[in-house]
């Protein structure tokens, strides 16, 4: 893993013992991006570009799982965005993967951030034949800051609204480890460096931060569905419980599952190993994928 990707993960202060840890555990984790990808544009600013992989043998178009990186919304690439399992176990399944870049804070706002993943899926949809998936059966999944965004995207009909789509766009989201479901929620917890990061991205106008939290949308339209994971932390679990509670009650079909991990490398673990047959993630992961594609 790149210093890049998990320097700003979500709901972790940096002490120096801290910054050393992440360090050494950010070359042990390091992996070569998947080898066999096409890099295609999805549009024209530099950072619109995504890599995609498919199943070997395909001879119809297949499910697509898109995923979108994290890194505190002002870090990460789709050329690192994984671990080195990920890509090729979902291949092996028989899915298309495809790894977005997408611009960053500060550069850009996050509100770019969610219209870049919109129109991620809509090139995906509109290319589909070319690039061999089915426009019909496409997941969204992130991974920390990408998390929340996959999240955004899947309960803020404004964002696929805006290029003609709606949230049925997308068959489901997976959400890996987020905890900016609710911002002004996560803000009021947040140590001094984090809460830096959080305010560089959502500032600190409450209406912004609201609008920017996928649990203040969850009454819906939503996605068809979502599965929601986290590790053993305060705050991931309690944004994640509640962002699945606000799904279900808008009847939303939502699962929220925990993962044994804890601190900074259960949080890198569960985007790092998923893919592993060995990591409880990927038995998860299949078994719901399975169910959603495989429906009608």
């Amino acid at each position: 893993m790149t210093l890049a990707v998990v320097a700003a993960s979500p709901a972790f202060s940096e002490g120096p013992l801290r910054k050393a840890m992440r360090e050494r555990m950010a070359a042990r984790m390091k992996s070569d991006p998947a080898p066999g990808a096409t890099e295609y544009a999805y549009g024209v600013d530099p950072q619109q570009k995504l890599d995609l992989w498919k199943p070997k043998g395909a001879t119809k178009p297949t499910p697509l799982v898109l995923f979108v990186h994290g890194g505190g919304w002002k870090r990460g690439d789709k050329n690192d965005a994984t671990g080195a399992d990920m890509v090729g176990h979902l291949t092996g399944q028989g899915y298309a993967v495809a790894s977005i870049n997408y611009r960053l804070v500060p550069a850009a706002s996050v509100e770019k951030q969610a219209q870049d993943v919109a129109a991620a899926i809509a090139w995906a949809r509109d290319n589909a034949a070319k690039i061999g998936v089915d426009p019909g059966r496409i997941v969204i999944m992130g991974h920390s800051a990408g998390a929340h965004l996959v999240a955004l995207v899947g309960t803020d009909e404004r964002w696929l609204e805006a290029l003609g789509l709606t949230e049925g766009a997308v068959r489901g989201v997976i959400a890996l480890d987020g905890a900016a479901y609710d911002v002004p929620s996560q803000l009021d917890q947040a140590g001094p460096m984090m809460r830096n990061t959080y305010e560089q991205a959502f500032g600190t106008d409450i209406a912004r931060q609201r609008a920017l939290s996928p649990t203040a949308h969850a009454a819906g339209p939503n996605a068809p569905a979502f599965l929601i994971l986290h590790i053993d932390r305060a705050d991931g679990k309690a944004q994640s419980d509640a962002l699945g509670a606000a799904l279900a009650k808008s009847g939303t079909p939502a699962e929220v599952k925990a993962i044994d991990g804890k601190g900074l490398r259960g949080h890198m673990e569960i985007n790092r190993e998923l893919g592993q047959a060995s990591y409880p993630a990927t038995a998860i992961v299949d078994n719901w994928l399975k169910g959603i594609f495989a429906a009608p």
